[in-house]
């Protein structure tokens, strides 16, 4: 698969619409990803340390970066490349994440944590793409 084809057609474009904790404790993140036609994909069981990342990444905060996403950067920078999107996806009873770059090479970066993919993502503003079965209507919608 090429970096620049059209878009898959298994995958819809999301945005972060609601970020989180699913416990008081600020243990386990929480973020909703929702497409342009109003679908819903909320992800959760994932770190809170990672939520508390994508939400400063959000308000701008780009001085505080993690080693493991500064190493990725730092890597990307001496060979040129750029990380263009992410794709997440299941992958049994995980969900998983492709991390497309470009550059002088195209590489594909396959079968790596979601939460960690959208922080990126958000860090390096670039599309967050998710598998089209994992969308679901909001639940406001489906008691109607």
């Amino acid at each position: 698969m090429k970096i620049d084809e059209s878009q898959d057609l298994d995958y819809d474009v999301v945005r972060i619409t609601n970020l989180g904790f699913v416990d008081p404790y600020g243990n386990e993140g929480l973020v909703v990803l929702k497409s342009d036609n109003n679908k819903e994909f909320h992800m959760r069981a994932f770190s809170g340390e990672v939520s508390r990342h994508i939400a400063s990444f959000m308000d701008g905060d780009h001085d505080s970066v993690p080693t493991i996403y500064k190493m990725l950067e730092d890597i990307c920078e001496q060979n040129e490349q750029v990380l263009v999107k992410v794709k997440l996806y299941d992958s049994g009873d995980a969900l998983r994440a492709n991390l497309y770059l470009s550059g002088k090479k195209d590489l594909v970066l396959r079968n790596y944590r979601a939460s960690d993919a959208v922080a990126l993502a958000v860090y390096y503003n670039i599309p967050i793409l998710v598998r089209k079965t994992l969308l679901q209507d909001p639940i406001e919608n489906l008691s109607k």
